[in-house]
């Protein structure tokens, strides 16, 4: 579930508004808002596409998981999920290397079988 958006780390790019599935976040003329929270899927793609790292989104679903978080806890958090992943400026480190999504020899076995 969505916990967080640090308005100091934010840009107001609004990748977060546009990748959204569920509409979550409200442009505003500055830094989007968290409007939503409750419609939070657990996507992780604001997340994702965040290249500020100003988003954390909390890997359980449930309001009460994600509330005993405390700012202080989320700040080391922040950026974690995309570095992890792989993605964006992270995806040539061989450190954090994507493979989660690289999945083509277990498509071409299914196909081959």
């Amino acid at each position: 579930m969505i916990t967080s958006l640090d308005i100091e780390r934010c840009t107001a790019c609004n990748q977060c508004v546009a990748t959204c599935p569920r509409d979550v976040f409200e442009k505003t003329e500055h830094i989007p808002t968290i409007a939503r929270p409750q419609d939070c899927q657990t996507c992780f793609l604001c997340e994702l596409y965040c290249t500020a790292d100003a988003l954390f989104v909390h890997p359980e679903a449930e309001p009460a998981m994600a509330a005993r978080l405390t700012p202080s806890d989320i700040t080391p958090l922040l950026g974690e999920y995309r570095r992890e992943s792989g993605w964006d400026e992270w995806s040539e480190n061989p450190r954090y290397a994507n493979q989660h999504w690289r999945m083509e020899d277990v498509f071409r076995l299914a196909r081959d079988g």
